[in-house]
């Protein structure tokens, strides 16, 4: 019997997911975290399969998220479940230990057959990310993509600021100075060649 969590700070995507999850493998038992306090106080409780993580959400820190989790259950299969652009995250979460990436935009069979894909103990990747990644190991476009020369956590800061989020809000979120915040917000500007963030924005729908 698969023992499977579902951690999103939103009731309904919790609810969805969890349906889709007991509907489609046979004894799924699905248990539900909102934050991530509560996600290492469930996984504290029993051994689990599979978790499936919201990167954005209370209490978390993005990518190292993956790292606090996978310390403490080093067999359990992590697949993250975000809104954040697939085409220009999703391998990056896979190089940080998610065992696969999946976009909240996905249809409900692509969500049956990633979990399905994670419990038969395999890596799972979209069509769509899998093709993305064909065409950077055989385009050189890739090899200048200025996107891939930024952090992780510049990655992070520049996602929220295409999602609108002022410095001020950002540095709430991720618990840095503003300060911080705009010594990053600076450096992403540099490394992408834009002086605004509609031009950070159409810079990253070019590579994306």
């Amino acid at each position: 019997m698969p023992n499977i969590l579902v951690v999103d700070d939103q009731e309904v995507v919790r609810y969805g997911t969890t349906l889709i999850l007991q509907k489609s493998i046979e004894d799924a038992h699905v248990s539900e975290a909102s934050s991530f306090e509560d996600t290492l106080k469930i996984l504290s409780t029993k051994q689990f399969d599979l978790v499936i993580l919201d990167i954005d959400m209370p209490g978390g820190n993005n990518h190292q998220m993956l790292d606090v989790i996978r310390l403490r259950h080093p067999d359990i299969k992590i697949l993250i479940f975000s809104s954040y652009d697939e085409q220009i995250f999703g391998w990056r979460y896979l190089e940080a230990g998610a065992d696969g990436f999946l976009s909240k935009k996905t249809g409900i069979e692509e969500i049956k057959n990633a979990a399905k894909t994670l419990l038969r103990d395999e890596k799972y990747l979209s069509p769509a990310l899998k093709q993305t990644l064909l065409n950077n190991f055989t385009n050189k476009k890739a090899t200048t993509n200025p996107i891939q020369r930024l952090s992780s956590r510049e990655n992070n800061i520049m996602q929220l600021l295409i999602k609108g989020s002022s410095v001020a809000e950002i540095a709430e979120k991720l618990s840095l100075q503003i300060s911080t915040v705009s010594t990053y917000k600076k450096r992403i500007f540099e490394k992408l060649q834009v002086s605004n963030v509609i031009e950070m924005i159409e810079k990253v729908q070019l590579y994306s």
